[in-house]
């Protein structure tokens, strides 16, 4: 009983290794990527490429192609059509999502902390009535002071925004370190949904897995003001700013 007491605790926000872990996903909106990404689902599977210094229909290309699902079409169509399609690639609202405080568990080789999701001022209308309805987790790597994943599970069925029944809802976000300048991006996600509606059934489960990524700065003198700013600052207090992506 002691040691299950020891193993949980209440952690408030950018406190310990968590504030180390925060900084390092709150990249300056200067660092840009280019990158590969594997889209699947059931039906389908897409490789597509994106470089900001590209332009044109250079920018999004289409590396292969294989088995038809319109869905995971309309997924890659929404992607490509963003203004910086490199931004999904940046969780830099992670701090203000994780609330005040988060309730850890200490597995040992991670921390596993749950939270209520705190909407941002980047979430859109399905993620404010999302935060009401499912429980969150991430994922805490303490010593190495960076986020492993982010999950987001529904844990009972609800009415859908739009109506029908939302049955099962899980969705995991899946973190990595960029090795020059130790900035945490998403290399994956998976969404995994079903939901009843009419009469019919609603299924819908695909992935993204960033199999290629290239990190770089908009400019030298971007880069150059990054660099003499971090090294300027403690090394667990890297708080970051930066210019619009």
């Amino acid at each position: 009983m002691l040691l299950a007491f020891l193993l949980t605790f209440t952690l408030l926000t950018g406190s310990g290794p968590m504030d180390s872990a925060l900084s390092a996903t709150e990249a300056p909106n200067t660092l840009r990527a280019a990158f590969t990404v594997e889209l699947q689902s059931v039906r389908a599977r897409r490789v597509y490429s994106f470089d900001p210094r590209k332009t044109g229909d250079e920018r999004w290309q289409v590396i292969d192609w294989q088995g038809e699902d319109d869905e995971l079409e309309e997924v890659a169509a929404n992607w490509a059509a963003e203004s910086a399609p490199d931004g999904r690639l940046f969780p830099d609202d992670l701090r203000a999502s994780l609330g005040r405080s988060v309730e850890v568990n200490d597995q040992g080789h991670a921390w596993q902390m749950s939270f209520r999701h705190t909407p941002s001022q980047n979430d859109g209308e399905f993620d404010v009535w999302a935060a009401q309805r499912l429980q969150a987790t991430a994922w805490l790597d303490p010593v190495g002071e960076r986020f492993l994943r982010i999950d987001y599970t529904l844990p009972h069925p609800v009415a859908g925004p739009e109506g029908g029944k939302l049955t099962k809802y899980n969705q995991s976000y899946f973190l990595k370190t960029e090795p020059r300048w130790g900035m945490s991006y998403v290399s994956g996600f998976s969404i995994e949904l079903e939901a009843r509606a009419a009469f019919r059934k609603i299924e819908r489960r695909y992935s993204a897995n960033v199999v290629k990524a290239e990190f770089f700065f908009a400019s030298a003198e971007a880069q150059e003001d990054f660099e003499s700013g971090r090294s300027a600052k403690p090394q667990l207090m890297t708080g970051l700013d930066g210019a619009g992506r």
